[in-house]
């Protein structure tokens, strides 16, 4: 099989479309045919090293985290898949690998694709998704009712939790480019506000919830709209912040964390035409690396990057 993949830590010049052995399932894993995978940033800053800590020095490593596809085969231990299954979900962060032909999961880090939505539509559900859930839900407790505010509402986390957050009956506002206001209000976002003309910090609302999750909401400003009885969840965490988040409960660092019965809810709200993230540009394995690079160098394309492999 076919996999970009790289052989130390370091830039896009790292990555290389490579033939490798295909690997088995072991215990409690699944190994997928993949038809689509997403990029994410979570991507890069892997392949960069910044969370090497967590990824260790083992190397080549593969590379891509979101994917949809046919189970190939399941390990011991496995009971919901089998194979011929089509599902979507994770890569693990250690191990990665969407951007290739096969890929070895977690159980835990798949559900079934809904016969109602695409494979292409499947793939880009799960960073997002699960990040989404997780700040919101994990972190956060967002009950029906409360009011929510999403800093960066129309990136793939952003409009997946504006989307998670009316489905569960809260009231949204949020901040975007002014190019991407429309988009907003066409998510359900009440009150939009553009970031480049907007000081949030001197909004006078108080949401119960303030989802940063553009990474670059300072944490004074968010605490600020949380109120006193609020929660800031920030979905850029450090070791500094981590601490914080011990004396100040209200700060809620978010790491993506899938579970399966978060990608369940996913798949059903996808089935239910309730989540669904837009995708701007299709490339073939071959030209991955190029459109992954300009990505990461900044390139705006106004959705989802999404490679087509199966």
């Amino acid at each position: 099989m076919r996999r970009i993949q790289y052989h130390a830590y370091g830039g896009p010049e790292t990555m290389k479309l490579e033939d490798v052995a295909p690997q088995p399932p072991g215990s409690g894993e699944v190994a997928v045919k993949v038809s689509f995978a997403a990029i994410n940033p979570i991507d890069w800053k892997v392949r960069n090293g910044d969370l090497k800590m967590i990824t260790g020095k083992v190397f080549p490593r593969a590379i891509g985290s979101d994917f949809s596809g046919i189970v190939i085969s399941v390990g011991a231990g496995v009971t919901r898949f089998k194979p011929g299954d089509a599902v979507f979900g994770l890569a693990r962060l250690k191990q990665s690998g969407a951007l290739g032909e096969a890929v070895v999961t977690s159980e835990s880090c798949l559900a079934k694709k809904p016969d109602s939505i695409s494979f292409a539509d499947a793939a880009c559900l799960g960073t997002p998704g699960v990040t989404a859930w997780n700040g919101l839900v994990d972190k956060a407790d967002l009950k029906r009712g409360q009011s929510v505010f999403i800093n960066g509402c129309t990136g793939a986390v952003g409009a997946a939790a504006v989307q998670i957050a009316r489905m569960l009956g809260a009231i949204v506002a949020g901040s975007c480019g002014a190019d991407a206001m429309q988009t907003a209000r066409d998510l359900g976002v009440q009150k939009v506000f553009d970031y480049r003309k907007t000081d949030l910090s001197t909004l006078p609302d108080r949401f119960d919830v303030v989802y940063d999750t553009a990474a670059i909401m300072p944490t004074a400003v968010g605490l600020r709209l949380a109120g006193s009885n609020g929660v800031f969840a920030d979905i850029n965490p450090t070791p500094i912040k981590f601490l914080r988040s011990v004396l100040n409960r209200r700060l809620k660092p978010v790491v993506c964390t899938p579970r399966a019965d978060i990608l369940d809810r996913i798949a059903d709200a996808a089935a239910e035409g309730k989540l669904r993230l837009p995708i701007a540009e299709t490339v073939p394995l071959g030209q991955a690396i190029t459109l992954l690079t300009a990505l990461e160098g900044g390139r705006k394309i106004g959705g989802k990057g999404l490679v087509a492999i199966g």
